[in-house]
């Protein structure tokens, strides 16, 4: 069900493109140094205010760039909502940075984790730069990776085992509310109702409902491979302290 992602599209950014790996770029030398400077500089309070301030940032990103489709493009309620999980996250991550529950971490760590990299190595974008579409696009996945990781290494949580299991009956809940949209909206959104056109991971899971299945078989060891640095770490810390 991550693996929804269209992955082998034609769009405008081609992989391995200077579009393509200099966002990457940028964004991982931004996180390592906001990371360090934080550590050294800011008081707890501002090391969340930063937070809170970016999650804000990706989440006016993504409003504006549905507010500016609907004034000015064609805008289809039936695909364009950003129900999508990626997008949807980005929409709601400022309540995480503001509450900073540990609940909301063990979901979102897996979810943000497994469902952005896929749509970071093969990035699905209409319009490459200097699009709007292809600001969003970024902004919203690799700021998403850099809130994660700011979690992980400035506010030090951690997912235990037990956060696999709960992250992937979240991410239940979230698929049952989109099969009642897509009910409504006779829509497809999360493809739980066919295969994307354009060619995808799916096409390699069988045919509708089969692709669905398969998906979901495949979360569980994704979010076991996701949590196995964390144990490893856990690990060495408490043999260093024996």
């Amino acid at each position: 069900m991550f693996l929804t992602l269209s992955a082998i599209t034609q769009n405008s950014v081609t992989i391995g493109s200077f579009q393509h790996l200099f966002p990457i770029v940028f964004a991982v030398c931004f996180t390592i140094l906001l990371i360090k400077y934080s550590k050294r500089n800011f008081t707890d309070i501002q090391k969340q205010k930063v937070l809170h301030y970016f999650a804000w940032f990706i989440s006016l990103t993504v409003i504006s760039f549905h507010a500016y489709r609907m004034a000015f493009d064609s805008y289809n309620f039936k695909t364009d909502l950003p129900l999508y999980l990626c997008s949807l996250m980005a929409v709601m991550i400022p309540l995480f940075t503001y509450y900073r529950k540990y609940w909301m971490f063990e979901i979102l760590v897996f979810w943000i984790i497994g469902g952005t990299i896929q749509a970071v190595i093969t990035p699905d974008i209409s319009k490459g730069f200097p699009s709007f579409d292809y600001f969003r696009y970024w902004i919203v996945h690799l700021g998403l990776l850099f809130i994660i990781f700011y979690f992980i290494y400035i506010f030090k949580m951690k997912p235990k085992l037990k956060s696999v299991f709960k992250s992937f009956l979240a991410l239940q809940v979230y698929v049952v509310l989109m099969m009642v949209f897509n009910d409504f909206l006779n829509a497809n959104y999360f493809y739980l109702n066919e295969k994307p056109k354009s060619a995808s991971l799916l096409d390699y899971f069988g045919e509708w409902p089969y692709y669905i299945l398969v998906g979901q078989l495949i979360i569980i060891p994704l979010f076991l491979i996701i949590y196995l640095p964390f144990y490893i770490s856990e690990r060495r810390k408490k043999l260093l302290c024996e």
